[in-house]
């Protein structure tokens, strides 16, 4: 499907080859992420990757978001990150929700501009110990995330997208899940929630039936 010497096999076989758990190690996933995707050929072969894939593999694994469209590219069981395209919606489309709150991940990423951008904010949030939950947040940056720019986050760090320009896209490289859920915060309402995932609520569905 690519060449060896192709900034997206590149990338792949470098981050197989970090030290491992690559949770443990995202400085140096975000830098070898770096190294590859600002060469000008990426976007070259990362739309010939996309081409290569059996279209019924990336359709069954995509998601839609309040958002955006997210593709999975690569998700290997075998290794311990997984290759994502996101794919904005046009604003006037978006739903109040998830990425327009204030909110962290379960899993460390690092994403590059592959065209548009967007317009990010960077919170620090105060968690109550006993609920667990956001009660509090203030704006700790803004800034417009443009084509070409890279950036990384932990799943302990909290942002909200502001704005995206029509045709935004990003491409991820995600670690597993760090965390068995997520936080959001409305700023607007107050409203703190926690997200757990559907497949982790598996273990218990047969006692509450």
């Amino acid at each position: 499907m690519l060449t060896e010497t192709s900034s997206l096999s590149g990338l792949i076989v470098s981050l197989r080859e970090l030290d491992r758990p690559l949770m443990a190690h995202w400085a140096a996933v975000h830098e070898t992420f770096r190294h590859w995707v600002e060469r000008p050929d990426f976007r070259t072969h990362l739309r010939n990757y996309v081409l290569g894939l059996p279209a019924a593999e990336v359709a069954g694994r995509a998601r839609e978001t309040t958002t955006h469209f997210a593709w999975c590219l690569l998700d290997d069981p075998s290794a311990d990150f997984s290759l994502w395209l996101h794919e904005y919606k046009p604003q006037r489309d978006w739903r109040l929700g998830y990425a327009d709150s204030v909110h962290n991940h379960r899993y460390h990423f690092s994403s590059t501009m592959v065209h548009g951008s967007y317009l990010q904010e960077h919170y620090d949030a105060t968690v109550d110990p006993e609920s667990g939950l956001i009660t509090s947040v203030a704006v700790r940056s803004c800034a417009r995330c443009a084509a070409g720019s890279s950036g990384t986050m932990l799943a302990a760090d909290f942002h909200r997208i502001v704005s995206a320009e029509d045709d935004t896209m990003t491409f991820l490289v995600k670690s597993r899940p760090v965390t068995a859920s997520s936080l959001s915060y409305d700023i607007e309402s107050g409203v703190a929630h926690r997200h757990v995932p559907v497949e982790n609520r598996l273990g218990g569905l047969s006692a509450r039936i």
